[in-house]
C-alpha cells in the first residue's frame, strides 16, 4: 500500500479524494488539519514531509471563492494559493515523494479562450479579471511542477477541473461558488415564503459543473495510469446556462417564485466549457448527471448545514 498525503482533505475537493482512496483499500491516506499543519508554513511543511516521508501527494489545498470573494480580496487568493503550492511542492521533491498530483482550475484559460477549451488554449489570451488573481496563482503551480518534471526528473502532474460541487461544499453566500450560493438562496426563498430570487447577471453566461465524486475517481484513475507532467482537462464534456440550472435547482428545491436577474451584477466569463478528449481518451469520463448530483447535494445540504444556518 502506497501511503499518500492529501492535503486539503477537508475541502470540497480533499474530502472526496480521500473517500475514494478509503473504498479503494489501496492507499495509507495521510492527512492533517489545519491547526495539525499550516500549509502556509513553510518550515512547518518541511518538516511533516521530512518526518512522514509520503510517497504520494495529492495537492488539493486551496484557498477558494466564487466571483465576490476573488474579486475583492485579491491579494489574499494569490499569496495564500502561492504559498501554499511553494511550500509543498519543493517539500514533496526534497523528501523524495514519487508521485504528485497538482489540481488546477479551469480559470487558468483565457476569457475569450475558443470553446471547448483545450490544454494548448493556457496562455493564449487574457484571464478573467474577476478572478486573475487565483488563476495566476494556479498557473504558477502548474509551471513549477512542469519545471520540476523537466529539471529533475520528477513524476508532478497536474488536472485542470472544471466547476465543482458536491456534497461537503461551502455554501455561505458571500463566498461559495454559483452552485451551493443558488441552492441555498432558493431554499431560503422556499422557506420564507418569498415571491423571487435575485440572481447576479444576466442568465446567460454558460458554465460546465462536475460532480466532486466523479473528480475523486479521475485523481485516483490519473495517478495509477498518467505520468506526463502536460496539464489534463477534468469535466462532463456538457455546460449548462446559469437560467437553466437557476431553473433545475428550482425544481429541485421545489420553489415555484420568480427569478429576477440583476444584470448590474457582472456575468464573469461568457462560457466555460472544457474539451475532455484527453482524459476520455486516456479511459476515464464523468458519470453522475447534473440533475442527480443536485438532487444528492440538496439532500446533503438538508441534513448537514440547513438547520444549523438558519439558527444563526
Amino acid at each position: 500500500m502506497k501511503s499518500i498525503f492529501v492535503a486539503g482533505n477537508r475541502g470540497l475537493v480533499g474530502s472526496a479524494v480521500v473517500r475514494d482512496l478509503q473504498a479503494s483499500g489501496q492507499y495509507k491516506i495521510i492527512t492533517k488539519t489545519r491547526a495539525e499543519l499550516d500549509l502556509t508554513d513553510g518550515p512547518g511543511v518541511r518538516r511533516f514531509f521530512q518526518q512522514e516521508r509520503p510517497e504520494m501527494v495529492v495537492l488539493a489545498a486551496a484557498k477558494v471563492g466564487g466571483i465576490k470573494a476573488n474579486n475583492d480580496f485579491p491579494v489574499e487568493f494569490m499569496l495564500d494559493n502561492l504559498k501554499i503550492q511553494n511550500n509543498i511542492i519543493e517539500s514533496a521533491h526534497e523528501s523524495g515523494v514519487e508521485k504528485l498530483l497538482f489540481l488546477g482550475s479551469s480559470c487558468i484559460y483565457p476569457k475569450f479562450a475558443p470553446q471547448p477549451i483545450a490544454e494548448s488554449s493556457l496562455l493564449t489570451g487574457a484571464l478573467e479579471p474577476t478572478n486573475e488573481a487565483y488563476a495566476l496563482a494556479k498557473i504558477a503551480g502548474i509551471k513549477l511542477c512542469q519545471a520540476y518534471a523537466r529539471e529533475y526528473g520528477d513524476n508532478y502532474i497536474n488536472a485542470m477541473p472544471t466547476n465543482l460541487y458536491g456534497p461537503g461544499d461551502n455554501f455561505d453566500l458571500e463566498s461559495s461558488h454559483v452552485l451551493p450560493a443558488l441552492l441555498r438562496k432558493v431554499h431560503e426563498a422556499k422557506q420564507s415564503g418569498a415571491r423571487e430570487v435575485s440572481v447576479w447577471g444576466s442568465g446567460k453566461p454558460r458554465r460546465e459543473f462536475l460532480h466532486v465524486d466523479d473528480l475523486a475517481k479521475a485523481c485516483r484513475f490519473l495517478l495509477e495510469k498518467y505520468d506526463s507532467p502536460e496539464i489534463v482537462n477534468v469535466g462532463c464534456g456538457e455546460d449548462v446556462t446559469i437560467r437553466q440550472l437557476v431553473e433545475m435547482i428550482c425544481d429541485v428545491v421545489g420553489f415555484g417564485g420568480e427569478i429576477a436577474y440583476d444584470a448590474t451584477k457582472p456575468d464573469g466569463t461568457p462560457r466555460k466549457l472544457l474539451d475532455v478528449s484527453k482524459i476520455n481518451a486516456l479511459g476515464w469520463s464523468a458519470q453522475i448527471p447534473l440533475r442527480n448530483g443536485i438532487e444528492e447535494t440538496y439532500r446533503w445540504y438538508l441534513q448537514t448545514l440547513a438547520g444549523r444556518e438558519a439558527a444563526v
